[in-house]
C-alpha cells in the first residue's frame, strides 16, 4: 500500500480517523506513485475538491470507531468524473512492470535512476478501487483495523521459530 495509507493506518492505530488521496496518474503507473513524467499535466485541484468534500463530510459526523477513509481520484476535472463508488482494494496494479532499466546518475556515486516499463492495461470490476477510477469514478474504500489471519501456507515459520527456541 502507499505511504499515505501507512501513514493514515498508523493515525488509526492511535485512535486517530484519517484520509489517504491518491490520484491516477499518466501513462498507467501507480496511483499515487509517478515518477516525473507521469505528473506533468496532474489536476491536484480535483484531488483537492474531492478530499475537501470528503473531509467536511467527516467533520460534519465523525465516525465512533476510527477509520481510514482511502480516497483513489481519476486525474480529471470534476465535473468530467462520473461520481463516485464504496469499492474494495484492488489486489493488482492497472498496469504490470514488465522490466526495470538502472542507469547511473551523473554527478551522484553509486546513485541510479530506475526507468520503468509497464505492461497492457489490465481489466478491473468496477467494484474495486483501480477499476473505478478507470471508469472515471472516485472510488472511497473504508479501511479498519488490521486483522491476523491463519499462514498462508506451510509451517516453515512455525518450525524455524520452534527450533530458535528448542533448549
Amino acid at each position: 500500500h502507499s505511504g499515505t495509507i501507512g501513514a493514515c493506518i498508523t493515525g488509526r492505530s492511535g485512535g486517530i480517523t484519517g484520509v489517504a488521496v491518491s490520484q491516477a496518474v499518466h501513462f498507467g503507473g501507480v496511483m499515487g506513485q509517478g515518477w516525473d513524467e507521469m505528473l506533468e499535466g496532474q489536476l491536484w485541484e480535483s484531488a483537492g475538491e474531492v478530499a475537501a468534500a470528503a473531509v467536511a463530510g467527516l467533520l460534519a459526523d465523525m465516525p465512533a470507531e476510527p477509520g481510514v477513509l482511502n480516497l483513489n481520484v481519476p486525474n480529471l476535472p470534476v465535473s468530467e468524473m462520473k461520481g463516485w463508488r464504496r469499492t474494495e482494494i484492488g489486489a493488482r496494479p492497472m498496469r504490470a512492470m514488465t522490466t526495470v532499466d538502472i542507469e547511473p546518475k551523473l554527478g551522484h556515486e553509486e546513485a541510479y535512476y530506475l526507468k520503468f516499463k509497464w505492461g497492457e492495461m489490465e481489466d478491473h470490476p468496477g467494484t474495486e478501487d483501480v477499476g473505478a477510477v478507470a471508469e472515471g469514478y472516485v472510488a472511497a474504500t473504508w479501511l479498519s483495523t488490521i486483522h491476523p489471519v491463519d499462514h498462508p501456507g506451510g509451517e516453515v515459520v512455525d518450525v524455524a521459530l520452534d527450533q530458535l527456541f528448542a533448549g
